[in-house]
């Protein structure tokens, strides 16, 4: 992975012999480096005054497969001085609060994490789909506030897949249940910062077992991400003091609308086998 630092030395070194537009990416992306992991590239190309084809045709330039690769780079710089803490957040939302587009401001937030999830998996998807699709067992895990979008796949994937099981660690059980993980199995686990301590843990356990390992994050150095089988990403950026989920729950849904799709009929017999049970239970009210 190449640093910051070794990144500007490079675009000092070519800057003269670059095309007028993309030195005008590449001084922005420099004067701005502490913004471009918190926004999408639409929103950097906008600030820059360039379309963000430009953006990532720079990119290439310089080396990486694509804009996620050169992003990383400066989501490294700032990962290293640690995640911005809740309560120096919310001290901004109340200092905030009599604005009037604070409504506006975190809808377009919302809207533009939803936006990113296309360039930022679109290739890596049918990876992910396939690790799933091999998988002699897949078990899911999302710590605190991770648990939400874990839940939702294991929920949906569990519909018409029996073999799916998910890593609660109730009772400071985590170490026994991560036993299970074997060779043939795939850890689906999500993450974002600041990352859990737990969610390291089940990393670990899954390399040492030899299990596939999917990672579902906001970064691809996030601490699940590395030496990941497969990596989908999703953004958590909004005024607000907590990061969003919304964009880890979209991305679910895609994931197992994929997954669905490739598994095909035989998928289909097992959600109406679960649907049919569920309804003849009272699961439903009527």
């Amino acid at each position: 992975m190449t640093t910051l630092s070794t990144l500007t030395q490079r675009i000092q070194a070519e800057f003269s012999a670059m095309s007028p537009q993309f030195q005008v990416g590449a001084r922005h992306l420099l004067d701005h480096a502490d913004q471009v992991p918190l926004l999408s590239m639409r929103q950097i190309a906008a600030q820059a005054g360039v379309q963000p084809a430009t953006l990532l045709r720079l990119a290439q330039s310089l080396g990486y497969a694509g804009w996620g690769e050169l992003k990383a780079v400066f989501t490294q710089a700032l990962h290293g001085q640690g995640p911005r803490r809740y309560a120096d957040q919310a001290r901004e939302v109340v200092r905030n609060r009599h604005k009037p587009d604070r409504f506006d401001q975190t809808l377009a937030a919302q809207m533009d994490n939803l936006a990113a999830l296309r360039e930022l998996n679109q290739e890596r998807l049918p990876a992910a789909v396939e690790l799933l699709s091999r998988a002699r067992r897949v078990y899911v895990a999302g710590f605190r506030a991770s648990f939400a979008p874990a839940f939702a796949f294991h929920y949906q994937y569990r519909l018409f897949r029996p073999s799916v099981a998910l890593l609660r660690g109730d009772a400071g059980t985590l170490e026994m249940d991560l036993r299970a993980l074997d060779k043939d199995d795939v850890l689906v686990l999500f993450g974002f910062a600041p990352y859990s301590q737990e969610s390291v843990l089940a990393h670990r356990a899954a390399r040492q077992a030899g299990a596939r390992l999917l990672a579902i994050c906001d970064s691809l150095l996030a601490p699940i991400a590395l030496e990941a089988d497969s990596t989908l990403l999703f953004g958590t950026d909004v005024p607000s003091f907590f990061p969003s989920g919304v964009a880890a729950q979209a991305l679910v849904e895609v994931l197992v609308e994929h997954v669905l799709a490739k598994a095909g009929r035989k998928a289909v017999s097992g959600i109406e086998l679960a649907e049919n049970q569920l309804h003849q239970s009272g699961a439903y009210w009527k």
